[in-house]
């Protein structure tokens, strides 16, 4: 399979900043690739451009050997073997569930027992089969969801994108559809690009995660490897829950950090100074309650169902967060131990 390669893109609308800036990256063949950040990060104008309905200010797009747009040229999005899925899912409310998803391939000139059988596949895929009969307006947001899905499926895609597509859809739904969005990457073999601002979403279901901030972007990695080891302050506080603090951290020092030397610099020994202040994320999970601790006093404490999520200050003012097992009360003082941190 193909490998699709975006190298230097930018966009700029006019009037300030570049949507997008200098953005290169490569996804694997296959791969499901997570777009990650706030809103106005340029996560979507990167999808628009990759699907042909923008064309970029500077740089290029490549899918194995074809030159799919740069400044000069665009190849039309019904030329990319692509296929998208919008948020808003952009069904056809007149049409049943069986004609939405063959129409990509009506529009082909596939008919007959083609088409019926290509669009039985499909709705099979993503378990709508006894619904092949009904109109939009008859389904769940999660069942509309999957009709887009298996719209995407009957192309028989190279690359699928998929911008916020479980934006409309509430808690319950979003953590089944995820699922289905697995499956559908496992049986369709193409690869996927997922644009979402929510980082559960993207560690769940990416292979690989790419982080961006102003147009700009940050890191790319596959989940894990961006969750321990994220790239600068922005990365490390988009991703997970932890503090990036400011501590005093002598030069020289590992990135990865441990509690002797986390204790000098979480209390302020040494100081700013003598050592210069580094940002270091801390993540809940590495704080943890313990009698040889630190003392510190308690801001918060969230109940969260099978957990305490607390918020912590530190001697110099700065929050830190951890997960206990029972309830500590605002005011109250505890002594907790940092078992690890990492210098961005």
């Amino acid at each position: 399979m193909a490998q699709l390669i975006l190298n230097h893109l930018s966009k700029d609308f006019g009037g300030g900043r570049p949507a997008v800036s200098d953005v290169s990256l490569k996804v694997r063949p296959g791969g499901f690739l997570a777009l990650l950040g706030p809103s106005g990060c340029g996560k979507t104008t990167v999808l628009r451009m990759i699907a042909g309905f923008e064309r970029p200010s500077d740089g290029s797009i490549d899918f194995g050997e074809r030159r799919l747009s740069d400044a000069s040229l665009a190849l039309p999005p019904e030329r990319r073997n692509m296929a998208m899925v919008f948020q808003s899912y952009a069904l056809w409310p007149h049409m049943t569930v069986a004609e939405n998803v063959g129409y990509p391939l009506k529009v082909r000139g596939i008919s007959g027992s083609a088409w019926q059988r290509s669009v039985a596949d499909a709705l099979a895929l993503v378990k709508l089969t006894d619904y092949a009969d009904r109109r939009p307006a008859a389904l769940s947001g999660g069942q509309r969801q999957r009709v887009a899905l298996a719209r995407c499926l009957v192309t028989s895609p190279d690359v699928v994108l998929l911008d916020e597509p479980l934006a409309n859809l509430d808690q319950h739904l979003r953590k089944s559809m995820e699922e289905t969005f697995r499956i559908f990457h496992e049986r369709s073999g193409a690869t996927m690009i997922y644009v979402t601002h929510d980082q559960a979403e993207a560690m769940a279901l990416a292979t690989d995660v790419a982080v961006m901030h102003e147009g700009r972007l940050m890191q790319m990695a596959p989940p894990a490897e961006i969750y321990a080891r994220p790239e600068g302050a922005v990365v490390g506080g988009l991703i997970g829950r932890g503090a990036v603090l400011k501590l005093a951290v002598p030069d020289g020092a590992p990135r990865g950090l441990e509690w002797p030397a986390l204790r000098e610099a979480l209390s302020g020994v040494g100081g700013a100074d003598t050592q210069p202040l580094r940002d270091v994320l801390v993540r809940p999970e590495h704080v943890r309650r313990d009698g040889e601790g630190m003392a510190l006093r308690v801001m918060s404490c969230v109940f969260e169902g099978e957990r305490f999520a607390l918020t912590l200050a530190l001697p110099d003012g700065q929050a830190l967060k951890a997960y206990g097992d029972s309830a500590i009360g605002p005011g109250d003082t505890a002594r907790f131990v940092v078992s690890q941190g990492w210098r961005l």
